[in-house]
């Protein structure tokens, strides 16, 4: 499409994770076990921590919801890989992609606030346990989970709807799996610094922002934990929030090696790949994180098996 045709797009074309024909089912059948896996990981979790009364406290509030963020993520995206492959049609029409891209775009958003609450949850644990459960009630933690689901659909709004409205592109293939903010944000053929600049206030936002902001509570929390004497007290403080810790740096290290690379030392196909850790991976990883590592967690299960 030249720069001067201004006519209305109707479709994009998904390049896919690989062109290589060899490569289509193993890629395929690999994303179908990893989704599948994070469905019923998170499913999991999800079930166990509505059905069981001892996990019903702030802390499993929150993974409940992270279940829910990462089935929700992990579907919104991966479903395209799946037409994508059945049908042989790559085309994906101009709303379908606005709307996958806005909501895989809020549903990250809202998994770096809700993070963010899950550290100074752990924060209040370890160092101010005695008003733990005064300030971390049911009602308080609803109202921040709330918070999180409302800001982050809200705060990505603007730029999709700027995007939609631009009606030259250099071109209609997208080359990737699905449609992403930035390899959308290359296409356009006409002036978009408002809308890169809105992208570089947003990303500073709903990530860097949080980033400090979920990093500065374990500032406190490491410095509690030196404060213990026994070394076997240490490492029990230290584990009831190395689940969480160990999500955090999943999520963040692929989200850095997925937008914050220079284009120059990224192949696209690197790129991809990176995308797919953090749509497929990182969700798969995260029930296996929280339920190998946590005791509470496998007790649970343990409980719901023996009633079976």
């Amino acid at each position: 499409m030249s720069s001067s045709n201004h006519t209305l797009v109707m479709f994009f074309f998904l390049t896919g994770i690989s062109n290589v024909p060899e490569q289509q089912l193993p890629v395929f059948l690999l994303v179908f076990l990893s989704y599948l896996i994070t469905l019923v990981g998170n499913m999991t979790i999800f079930l166990l921590v509505c059905l069981d009364h001892h996990l019903h406290t702030p802390m499993y509030f929150f993974l409940c919801n992270l279940s829910i963020l990462d089935m929700s993520s992990s579907t919104v995206t991966m479903h395209r890989i799946f037409v994508n492959f059945i049908t042989g049609d790559t085309r994906i029409s101009f709303f379908a992609c606005m709307t996958q891209m806005y909501i895989f775009a809020s549903l990250t958003s809202d998994e770096l606030l809700l993070l963010t609450i899950m550290s100074y949850d752990r924060y209040m644990a370890i160092c101010s346990p005695l008003r733990y459960h005064t300030v971390m009630c049911l009602k308080f933690c609803s109202k921040l989970t709330a918070i999180c689901w409302v800001v982050g659909f809200l705060q990505v709004l603007p730029l999709v709807v700027m995007l939609s409205r631009i009606t030259c592109f250099k071109t209609t293939e997208i080359n990737h799996f699905f449609c992403d903010i930035m390899p959308l944000i290359r296409l356009p053929c006409e002036d978009i610094s408002t809308l890169e600049l809105y992208n570089f206030i947003n990303g500073l936002i709903l990530a860097v922002f949080p980033f400090f902001l979920t990093f500065i509570p374990y500032i406190f929390i490491v410095i509690a934990i030196l404060k213990i004497r026994s070394s076997t007290g240490r490492r029990k403080t230290f584990y009831t929030c190395s689940s969480h810790l160990t999500v955090i740096i999943l999520l963040y290290t692929s989200l850095v090696c997925q937008y914050l690379q220079p284009d120059s030392m990224v192949s696209k196909g690197s790129n991809k790949l990176y995308s797919l850790f953090n749509t497929a991976a990182v969700p798969m990883l995260n029930p296996l994180i929280y339920s190998l590592k946590n005791k509470d967690v496998k007790e649970a299960l343990k409980r719901r098996m023996r009633m079976e």
